[in-house]
């Protein structure tokens, strides 16, 4: 199937010539996260809408009955594939809690859709630890291998949803990457070599949405 190492062509992208490759696949997404009652960020709700030429190949790749389009069971297969395979990049979840990085647990699933020519995801994945809002807390969404990219057309399309966000300041922050990899180009080029997925320094590309409680 070619869409495997699509999505997840981290693993072929080794050492710092990641960081200088170019997408292939683009999506436009939106991220929710959540307070719960308890004044912890309970979740984080994804949504991914894929470009249309990425969207056909998926297509081609799953279509087992010839019928130009998704059946049910065909979209909860790409789920399944997606759920599996996007594990060890945390599902492109940036999550940092006062500069720590912070991962998220294995979502129960991914809901897939197609649309209009266009490829969808749903899914909802949770911190693996305790997140109180409290000091700088960001959240994004960034492919760590750079193959995909994960655009926000708006920051309105990065939500904090709860009413315990209210005492908290919030800001979307969009990283010039071409400053980004001048500014750290050392530290990026020793990461890559020990983690070549690099999923350890994605949070500073990522367009992220920060919360100051």
């Amino acid at each position: 199937m070619r869409f495997l190492p699509l999505l997840v062509a981290g693993a072929a992208l080794a050492a710092p010539a990641a960081a200088l490759a170019h997408p292939h696949i683009f999506a436009e997404a939106r991220l929710e996260v959540v307070a719960g009652e308890d004044g912890t960020v309970s979740e984080l709700r994804h949504v991914w809408r894929f470009d249309e030429m990425f969207s056909a190949s998926v297509v081609l790749d799953f279509d087992k009955n010839s019928n130009a389009t998704l059946d049910p069971e065909e979209l909860a297969e790409v789920g399944r594939t997606v759920l599996e395979s996007l594990e060890e990049f945390s599902y492109y979840t940036t999550i940092t809690e006062d500069g720590k990085t912070i991962k998220v647990g294995k979502p129960d699933a991914i809901n897939v859709d197609y649309k209009d020519g266009q490829l969808l995801m749903f899914f909802t994945v949770k911190p693996v630890e305790t997140m109180p809002l409290k000091g700088k807390l960001t959240f994004g969404v960034y492919d760590p291998t750079m193959y995909a990219a994960m655009d926000f057309a708006s920051d309105d399309d990065l939500v904090a949803v709860g009413d315990k966000f209210a005492a908290c300041k919030r800001a979307v922050v969009r990283p010039d990457a071409d400053e980004v990899l001048a500014q750290n180009q050392d530290s990026l080029t020793e990461a890559f070599f020990n983690d070549p997925a690099g999923t350890d320094m994605s949070k500073l590309f990522a367009t992220r949405l920060e919360m100051t409680c």
